[in-house]
C-alpha cells in the first residue's frame, strides 16, 4: 500500500483551524440547497449566499462560522453548496430574491419581530 498523503510536520494552527471548522460545521444546520425546495433557482441562491457572506463580512461577522463551502448530492447530480448556520441562513433570506413568497415572507416576520 503506498502512502498518498503525508506531511512530516504538523503545524499547531493547522490543527486548531482544522477543530474549529469541524466544530464551526457541527453546527450548521442548513444547507443553501434546501432553497431549492422553496422555489428559488441555483442562480438566486448563489447570488443571494454571496450577498449574504457580503453584509457578515461587513457587519464583523467572523464568516467560517455561519458559512462553510462544500459539495453535495443531489439525486445523481453533484452541485456546489453551503452550509449554513442559523444566521447564515437567515442573512441568505434576507437577501433573496423578494419576488418569492418565503423570502417576502421571510423579510416581513424578521422586522415584525425586531419592532415589537
Amino acid at each position: 500500500m503506498d502512502i498518498i498523503l503525508y506531511k512530516k510536520d504538523y503545524n499547531l494552527a493547522d490543527s486548531i483551524d482544522n477543530f474549529l471548522d469541524f466544530y464551526y460545521g457541527i453546527h450548521m444546520t442548513y444547507l443553501a440547497s434546501d432553497l431549492l425546495k422553496k422555489g428559488l433557482t441555483p442562480k438566486q441562491i448563489s447570488e443571494a449566499v454571496f450577498k449574504a457572506i457580503k453584509v457578515g463580512k461587513s457587519s464583523g461577522l467572523v464568516i467560517r462560522e455561519h458559512f462553510m463551502p462544500l459539495f453535495t448530492r443531489l439525486g445523481s447530480d453533484v452541485i456546489s453548496d453551503c452550509k449554513l448556520s442559523k444566521m447564515g441562513y437567515g442573512l441568505v433570506l434576507l437577501n433573496a430574491n423578494p419576488d418569492l413568497a418565503i423570502v417576502g415572507k421571510w423579510q416581513v416576520n424578521v422586522m415584525k419581530a425586531k419592532l415589537n
